[in-house]
């Protein structure tokens, strides 16, 4: 905390006036004292006498032994103690000083020291206005953190924090830090207006100050709880939240300005999904987190070899157990402090902006942890949570879940949606666990759940909050992505609020992931009696806008990596897992690969330990991170691989039948204006580890071909069965298209 700035000597103080006598003990300074009043700037502070002739200033110090008035004349006053311990009062001639002026207190402690001459935090006017309030109770102030958490900021002449907080049912509210000892007797808070918040202004305390709430709840219970709005927090497992000020300065302007004519139906999506504490760990101590600083230009560097458009993390938000890997968080405005300051994570953006790549963040609006320090119970009653646990209670994760029904709990999340996204340049959220907002009965035995309203399974207010976070989102920030992990067959995830949709943009494909690995996970020889588990999924791609994830959830608990899921020696797992991430890239859709995929991680994940570098030493993991580089590069070349990715008119079978030979063939059409749109591709897979000599392949049109990728190349790691360019033949009509062409098909390629 920054240190109280230097004063002018303090002159010595005449006596008090003859009218200066103690008054009658002020009735509100008892409620003070036992930490149950509502109000204590009508107690403390100045305050003019009937008659407007004197100024009345009361101080509230408790464990000080003495506390003299600096006036605003340079010139001192002795307080006296007066009622209950820690209150001290004296009475100014108006001429002297008028409530308002600025005042300040001389404190000398039990010990005997003196400190600096301090202001009096009970002198300032309230830091949030009328509209200010009305909006927060209405649960429609869009810019939340303008007006709640710790600001810094300059009020009444001062440089200082304003805290505020909502805890509409608590009796009292005191904000307790490093500046006063944690001392709850300190600094009581006011409520202000009808909106539930309590408030004050701390004059002298800066970024980088501990503090939290101590909050007396409508249950009689005293509760220290973080702010919810917290723009930082204490390293865990410290829980205190830490004032802050950016001085970040962006240098993505010309990212951000393009992003706002984005338009989803036609731009490239391919996505590295990264968690950052063990994407990379520092090289002098495995145990040590590096900082986002530290992280930014060597991920930067390994996003942008690699060719994808855009950086997923892992949630960010701040969370006590890292064994959640983010994804119980308690802090949901702060970034995590495991890897450095917010500005940190600004400086990780900006340089992933600045090198052409997009953030997306994990976001978490479907529960958060019971901690006593955190949002539970906030003010002695379910405040954030639902009442009823059988609407308020995760069965499978312990965890609490939102009222979405309460106007300022909806507020909350809108309102931090929009913050990452304002304030740290997000370019999408990734909504987690949406299935289990949607529905009621998600994961709960028969009489575990409440019916909506009209007797049906539907959470009808989660419905409400994602039509409304999304519009919001899309109204505010156009271009900026709302992407949905969401595992049912929910109709219109991604389609339009207007349309009935739930409005978001995207949808995870999690069909599609679960019957792909379950082909890929098949010995050669029985694939071929499972064949449409790669067909199916072209029977709905195109009714949502969907991203195909084969995500950090496919490669933990006990599920193997990637790699490792496959069968077969180690030459057929890495031709299929070159085979699969092609076909991943060929397919309708955007693509999203957790770390370590790209190398092929040969463990599973775990979130304590860096991913497995040393693994590039062997020219097979090499291969497939550069099959990986290949597939993305030959995507941006051919606009025919995502320009249309969500038509249906962008895809057509050439051959989905041949599973006597698990083969499969189909042609991506492109549209659009520029070099190469209209351009086809035609694809061929063979998911046997047999080449397919002589065959034949339909084709648009006769002419050269050219092999863009082949996935059993050498230089990949293959057997070297490519093919090169080769001419089609328009007198033999193939696959329903009027030319062909002969050619092989690599094995498991």
């Amino acid at each position: 905390m920054p240190q109280t700035p230097p004063n002018p000597p303090v002159p010595e103080s005449p006596p008090n006036p003859p009218d200066a006598a103690p008054a009658d003990v002020h009735p509100g300074l008892a409620a003070l004292a036992a930490g149950t009043h509502g109000a204590p700037h009508d107690v403390l502070g100045a305050h003019s006498s009937a008659d407007g002739s004197t100024t009345w200033v009361r101080a509230w110090q408790p464990g000080a032994a003495a506390v003299d008035v600096l006036l605003p004349d340079g010139t001192t006053v002795a307080a006296p103690p007066v009622g209950p311990p820690g209150a001290f009062e004296v009475a100014v001639p108006a001429a002297r000083l008028r409530p308002g002026d600025r005042h300040r207190f001389v404190v000398t402690t039990a010990d005997g020291s003196v400190t600096e001459p301090i202001d009096d935090p009970y002198r300032s006017l309230p830091t949030l206005g009328d509209v200010d309030l009305h909006l927060i109770g209405e649960g429609l102030h869009r810019r939340l953190w303008d007006v709640l958490g710790a600001r810094p900021l300059h009020h009444d002449g001062v440089d200082g924090t304003a805290f505020t907080v909502w805890a509409p049912s608590a009796c009292a509210v005191r904000v307790i830090g490093d500046w006063n000892g944690w001392d709850g007797r300190a600094h009581p808070m006011r409520q202000v207006g009808a909106s539930g918040s309590w408030e004050l202004f701390l004059p002298h305390v800066g970024s980088g100050a501990r503090y939290k709430f101590e909050v007396v709840g409508a249950d009689g219970v005293t509760r220290q709880k973080a702010d919810p709005v917290a723009r930082w927090s204490e390293h865990p497992p410290a829980t205190g939240s830490v004032v802050f000020a950016s001085t970040h300065e962006w240098g993505d302007d010309a990212w951000v300005d393009a992003r706002y004519d984005l338009d989803h139906d036609d731009a490239r999506l391919s996505v590295y999904e990264v968690h950052l504490g063990s994407w990379r760990r520092s090289p002098d101590d495995p145990e040590q987190y590096l900082s986002y600083r530290d992280l930014a230009e060597p991920l930067a560097d390994h996003v942008a070899a690699l060719g994808f458009t855009h950086v997923e993390l892992l949630p960010v938000a701040e969370h006590p157990f890292g064994g959640s890997w983010g994804y119980q968080v308690s802090g949901y405005y702060a970034p995590t402090a495991r890897h450095g300051d917010p500005d940190g994570f600004r400086f990780l953006v900006d340089t992933l902006h600045q090198r052409g790549i997009g953030v997306i963040i994990d976001w978490v609006p479907a529960h958060f942890p019971r901690d006593e320090f955190a949002l539970a119970r906030f003010d002695g009653t379910a405040l954030y949570e639902h009442a009823d646990p059988r609407q308020g209670a995760h069965p499978d994760w312990g965890t609490l879940i939102f009222n979405y029904g309460r106007n300022e709990v909806r507020n909350f999340l809108v309102a931090n949606a929009l913050y990452w996204i304002e304030e740290f340049h997000i370019d999408g959220l990734r909504v987690d666990a949406v299935a289990s907002m949607l529905y009621l009965d998600y994961s709960r035995a028969g009489d575990e759940w409440v019916p909506n309203r009209h007797g049906g399974r539907e959470n009808l207010e989660a419905i409400d909050f994602l039509r409304e976070l999304n519009r919001v989102v899309g109204e505010e920030h156009p271009g900026a992505m709302v992407i949905a992990e969401e595992s049912t067959a929910f109709p219109g995830v991604s389609h339009p609020v207007s349309q009935g949709g739930l409005g978001f943009t995207h949808k995870w494909n999690m069909g599609w992931m679960h019957d792909t690995l379950a082909y890929a996970e098949l010995e050669p020889v029985h694939r071929r009696w499972h064949h449409h588990q790669l067909t199916f999924g072209l029977i709905y791609a195109f009714t949502e806008r969907f991203v195909l994830p084969l995500s950090h959830d496919e490669v933990v608990h006990l599920k193997g990596s990637m790699l490792d899921k496959l069968p077969g020696d180690d030459w057929q797992r890495f031709a299929t897992l070159r085979a699969l991430y092609a076909w991943m890239w060929s397919h309708p859709g955007g693509q999203l690969l957790f770390m370590g995929g790209e190398i092929a991680q040969r463990r599973e994940w775990d979130h304590d330990r860096s991913i497995d570098w040393h693994l590039l030493d062997d020219p097979r993991h090499v291969g497939v991170r550069d099959l990986v580089a290949r597939v993305n590069a030959a995507e941006a070349e051919l606009p025919a691989l995502w320009r249309r990715d969500h038509d249906a008119a962008s895809f057509s079978w050439l051959d989905a039948n041949d599973g006597e030979h698990s083969c499969y063939a189909f042609a991506r059409w492109g549209g659009g204006e520029g070099d190469g749109a209209d351009l086809p591709v035609v694809v061929a897979a063979n998911f046997t580890p047999v080449p397919r000599h002589g065959y034949r392949l339909g084709v648009p049109w006769a002419g050269p071909w050219r092999e863009a990728v082949n996935t059993d190349a050498t230089d990949l790691g293959g057997s070297g069965v490519v093919n090169g360019t080769i001419e089609a033949d328009d007198d033999v009509p193939w696959h329903g298209q009027p030319a062909s062409l002969l050619c092989t098909l690599p094995p498991l390629g």
